[in-house]
């Protein structure tokens, strides 16, 4: 569904080096780090935001590595939201539609989809100032899945919410989730979030993807000692190994 292939990015000092992945339709993945690993980068530069140095970008079959961000088919909920504070919740809701010159009965018919799926048709007439973190969070993700992208891309999504509302909220993102199909990368540093969405994980340490796989492989058989360490496993020990001088059981390997 979505293939990133080698991308490499440089902005000052940092570097996403030669990053590749691939998702399948439908897949609901986690991209895990810690802060300053690349994660938001990379979800920049998958939906154009940021020009990639080297690489390849393919949805869907289809090679949109020079295409601008509203012809990639992706919808996208930075860290911060980034609702217009001048545009009523129904007019934020709606603004890629209007930006795709569709009808005012069909905008309005999208919308309601939206807010129904998400509860929130009661903020209609509200103002940005006056949401709730998790209100904000409906509202952005509405507005992302109105278009009916291919792609969904969630920056820290729940990372402003205290933690009783942040993992009800991930349940209700991944209800969503499976309820649209859409294909959607979620950028986190929080384990016990990973564990409710994920479908697989990729880890990201200084610019590069160290190890994919399901949540169980990652935090039960870690890459290595710093992946063991940023996870949290329980016991990781150092040794050595040595020879005896006799055969292993099975014979001498």
């Amino acid at each position: 569904m979505i293939r990133a292939e080698a991308i490499k990015f440089t902005v000052g000092d940092f570097c996403l080096g030669e990053v590749s992945l691939e998702l399948a339709r439908g897949e609901y993945f986690v991209l895990l780090g810690a802060p300053g690993s690349g994660k938001s980068l990379f979800l920049e530069c998958l939906c154009g935001l940021n020009r990639i140095d080297s690489g390849r970008i393919v949805i869907a079959g289809r090679d949109v590595t020079n295409l601008e961000p509203c012809e990639r088919g992706i919808g996208y909920v930075p860290q911060d939201y980034a609702l217009f504070p001048h545009l009523s919740v129904a007019q934020n809701i709606g603004f890629g539609l209007r930006a795709r010159r569709l009808s005012s009965a069909k905008i309005s018919q999208k919308v309601g989809t939206a807010v129904d799926q998400l509860g929130i048709r009661h903020l209609l007439d509200r103002w940005p100032l006056g949401l709730s973190g998790g209100e904000k969070q409906r509202v952005a993700l509405a507005r992302a899945l109105v278009v009916d992208p291919e792609i969904l891309l969630l920056d820290e999504p729940v990372s402003a919410l205290d933690e009783a509302l942040r993992a009800e909220v991930c349940l209700e993102l991944k209800r969503v989730q499976r309820e649209t199909g859409t294909t959607t990368i979620h950028v986190c540093h929080n384990f016990e979030e990973t564990r409710i969405v994920a479908d697989r994980v990729g880890l990201l340490r200084a610019g590069r993807l160290v190890q994919v796989g399901t949540p169980g492989e990652l935090f039960d058989r870690p890459a290595d000692a710093e992946a063991a360490r940023f996870l949290r496993v329980g016991n990781v020990l150092s040794g050595e190994a040595e020879r005896c001088g006799k055969p292993l059981c099975g014979g001498d390997r």
